[in-house]
């Protein structure tokens, strides 16, 4: 919110006062008058106003002001004489969808504007749907427990599929699959219900404590699975194969787990060991990681290195003892994300057909 005021409202009085010299600072982004703006109020006031600013707001004005270098006093005159001039009105000022509105359509084009104001005031609005993403997991499953399993279906597909991991292994057996079930055949839902949705959730949820286009409901429901402890996953693999194999066969297609790295080529498992290497956490976690895999995929790791360092982390793997297979999990799932983002990036190939390509020794 303080970044709107300060980003939107300084840009908007650019060059409407002489008081302000807007010749100064006309060509002046709102990060940089936010920025010079913070350092005129100096650490105390600054602090207290970043810890009020989403974080993307202070990574904006942070990355503006390390960048700043020497700023001459009659620019820092002008900016702070800008924003006291357009809020010194003992009126004050309004934020509203139109007005928003009309600020973006003085700096994008209209398409752009419709689907940002598309994704701020309709259902697909982050605002319930980012604060439900980030509700624990139990307090969220209470509440949808008392739900239709078609409403669950609805909300939970709006949120990110780790979270949903966690909600649905709160949820019973029976009810968690006819969740995932209508997920996987849901059909697009109209804009009213949606916002009629979101508005029942404003009220009901938010009081108490994204997306415009539909996603791929099996590639969700696979990302959901990833994110399952095995248990949890074998459970819900066997109920659903019962309720529909086709449904559970296109989903497995779509799922990356650990023991699914035996697809990747070995060029692939190499990039993989490099990324590793360079990631020093990843590099840390790779231990715990092998210690809850089959010797197949510990190898894997092993050819990518000499002998001595294969040797070394297998020496380390023996010498970890008893582990949490929770925290073995965690570590693996770490692993699989910066395997995906490799695939995402287009450095390897984890779909289902490289493992037709297998090499059985």
């Amino acid at each position: 919110m303080a970044e709107q005021m300060m980003n939107g409202g300084l840009d908007a009085a650019a060059g409407q006062s002489e008081t302000a010299r807007p010749g100064l600072i006309a060509a002046m982004k709102g990060s940089e008058k936010a920025a010079i703006l913070m350092l005129a109020l100096g650490q105390e006031r600054s602090a207290r106003i970043f810890r009020s600013l989403q974080e993307d707001e202070v990574r904006d004005i942070s990355k503006a002001m390390s960048v700043l270098g020497i700023v001459q006093a009659d620019r820092v005159e002008a900016v702070c004489n800008e924003f006291a001039e357009k809020y010194s009105s003992a009126d004050g000022f309004v934020g509203s969808y139109e007005t928003t509105e009309d600020y973006l359509k003085r700096a994008l084009p209209a398409e752009v504007v419709e689907k940002i104001m598309e994704d701020i005031r309709g259902p697909s609005g982050r605002s319930v749907w980012a604060k439900m993403g980030n509700m624990p997991e139990a307090t969220l499953a209470n509440y949808l427990r008392n739900e239709q399993p078609q409403t669950v279906a609805v909300i939970l597909s709006y949120i990110a599929p780790a979270h949903v991991a966690r909600v649905l292994t709160l949820f019973p057996e029976e009810f968690a699959t006819d969740v995932i079930m209508r997920i996987l055949h849901m059909s697009p839902v109209s804009k009213d219900v949606l916002e009629s949705l979101e508005m029942t959730l404003r009220k009901e949820l938010i009081m108490a404590f994204g997306r415009s286009t539909k996603r791929d409901s099996y590639a969700f429901v696979a990302e959901v699975y990833n994110n399952f402890d095995r248990k949890t996953e074998a459970s819900l693999t066997e109920k659903l194969g019962l309720l529909s194999e086709e449904d559970m066969e296109k989903v497995n297609q779509l799922k990356f787990t650990f023991d699914d790295i035996k697809r990747l080529t070995p060029d692939d498992m190499m990039r993989v060991m490099a990324a590793i290497n360079r990631d020093g956490e990843a590099k840390s976690r790779l231990p715990l990681a092998l210690k809850a895999a089959n010797q197949t995929v510990r190898e894997l790791f092993f050819k990518c290195m000499s002998k001595r360092a294969a040797g070394l982390l297998e020496d380390e793997i023996r010498g970890m003892g008893a582990v949490r297979l929770r925290d073995a999990e965690a570590a693996q799932m770490e692993l699989i994300v910066l395997i995906k983002g490799l695939a995402n990036d287009g450095e390897i190939d984890i779909s289902p057909s490289s493992s037709e390509d297998e090499i059985i020794e």
